[in-house]
């Protein structure tokens, strides 16, 4: 198949049927906030704490492994995105390179994905709330949860805007902190001045203070870290240029990883001993208090807030266009196709909003443990469209070298090597996942959800058999 059969069949713009209606509103400018705010998230802010007390300073090495393989993911996407951009692309990749009942799975694993990492979000945001005021954490949720829910229904627009400015925040914070942590290993002020030095990396019982063992078990923290950088993937039927800006955002992953998580996690161990850390409460708030500097703490907190808050925004975005791509394809309720005059698909929206009230609920009854109840199986979900994106470029690959389909203009390197490591890797951190007893809950979940959707796709392809929803892209 040729590029110009390609762009017939899928729509000259790369989208399914000659456009899903969305309005190309989101720039180079937004789209490259969107993928680096994908990589700082609540799993650095927050998460990092429980990860830091269980492997001390070798946890540096976990994110940098793990940042590795998240560029393989990335790049993998990247191809795919340059041989067909379109707006929910797992799964319409997976339909397209795996068969019809992959497609399924992965559109509505990635939805719910986004639904519980949504719930993880506003959950951290209410925690961060209770560092300035003594109000139950489910009343910030529920407050949190209506406000970017109105935000979303106004405008493609304003969502990339939203999401710039939470981002941008993000990164003007975490380089502010690099800095001043420079500053206080270099020039001895605040109150760790005297104490701060590089070799609390490997002082405080060595840069493995619990062992390798420990540090393979945080991995499940680390990859739910890098949960959502593939949503640029998300963002591709609504971008003005895909075919140049979603190559540049990608390719910004390494020095994002590079500058973000490792870079911020040496300064922050060299100020502060490891040691000092405690589960549950954010590092970076932490250390600020730990150097006496207690409205940078404030600051920080603030920060970490707008983080909970963009990843929450993330997910509003991206739940309305996976179940309206599910739709379309024959793969859920039609009601899911309608759009608003601005381009929003409104009744997926709402309907993904309405579930993410369960946050609240959670919230309510058991406040102190509703993070770690969900972040879990956020992880094991939104693992499965990494898992599918890299199946999906090596079967893209083989096909394109036989020349069945045309070369991407953004081949990932090292293909398909990189991507069967990647695959490989993954593969550990569920093993990890299962010896792990916190995280091994989501493991029980996941097939009980795979019967759900097994038993879905049975009665809908009962109702029509020969429908493009059930039968092979060739």
């Amino acid at each position: 198949m040729t590029s110009a059969q390609v762009d017939q069949e899928h729509g000259g713009d790369g989208s399914v049927g000659g456009g899903e209606g969305y309005q190309r509103g989101l720039g180079a400018r937004q789209i490259q906030m969107i993928a680096i705010g994908g990589a700082i998230g609540t799993g650095l802010f927050l998460g990092a704490g429980k990860a830091i007390a269980k492997a001390g300073p070798s946890l540096i090495l976990a994110y940098a492994i793990a940042g590795l393989v998240i560029f393989f993911i990335m790049r993998a996407l990247g191809e795919l995105l340059m041989y067909r951009p379109v707006s929910g692309s797992f799964s319409e990749y997976a339909r397209e390179f795996v068969g019809p009942f992959a497609g399924f799975v992965t559109g509505w694993t990635y939805w719910l994905f986004w639904v519980v990492t949504g719930i993880t979000e506003v959950t951290a945001a209410a925690t961060y709330m209770t560092y300035w005021w003594d109000i139950p954490q489910w009343i910030s949720a529920l407050v949190f949860t209506v406000v970017l829910y109105g935000a979303n229904l106004i405008s493609v627009k304003l969502f990339g805007e939203i999401e710039f400015w939470f981002s941008m925040v993000k990164v003007t914070a975490i380089i502010g902190m690099i800095l001043i942590c420079a500053g206080i290993l270099t020039l001895g002020f605040s109150d760790a001045g005297d104490t701060a030095t590089v070799a609390h990396l490997w002082n405080q019982g060595g840069f493995f203070p619990n062992g390798i063992g420990s540090t393979l078990m945080t991995l499940q923290i680390v990859m739910f870290a890098f949960l959502a950088v593939e949503l640029v993937g998300v963002t591709a039927g609504e971008s003005k240029d895909p075919k140049t800006v979603l190559p540049k955002a990608i390719n910004t992953v390494p020095w994002r990883i590079a500058v973000f998580y490792v870079g911020a996690l040496i300064m922050i161990l060299s100020v502060v001993p490891w040691t000092e850390f405690q589960p549950g409460v954010s590092p970076f708030v932490a250390a600020f208090e730990k150097m006496g500097l207690g409205v940078g703490a404030a600051i920080v907190n603030f920060v970490v807030l707008t983080a909970a808050l963009s990843s929450c925004n993330s997910g509003m975005y991206s739940t309305g266009r996976m179940l309206r791509d599910l739709a379309l394809n024959g793969q859920g309720p039609k009601a899911f196709t309608k759009l608003t005059r601005s381009g929003i698909p409104l009744v997926g929206t709402t309907f993904s909003a309405a579930l993410m009230l369960v946050g609240v609920w959670i919230n309510y009854i058991a406040p102190g443990r509703a993070f770690e109840y969900v972040v879990s199986f956020a992880t094991i979900s939104g693992m499965w469209a990494w898992i599918m994106i890299l199946v999906c470029q090596i079967r893209y690959r083989a096909k394109a070298n036989r020349g069945e389909l045309p070369e991407s203009s953004f081949k990932a390197p090292g293909a398909p090597w990189t991507s069967w490591f990647a695959l490989a890797f993954i593969g550990m951190v569920i093993v990890m996942m299962g010896i792990d007893e916190g995280a091994r809950v989501s493991l029980y979940c996941a097939p009980l959800w795979g019967l759900l959707l097994g038993v879905s796709y049975l009665v809908l392809k009962s109702r029509d058999p020969e429908g493009a929803a059930f039968t092979k892209r060739p």
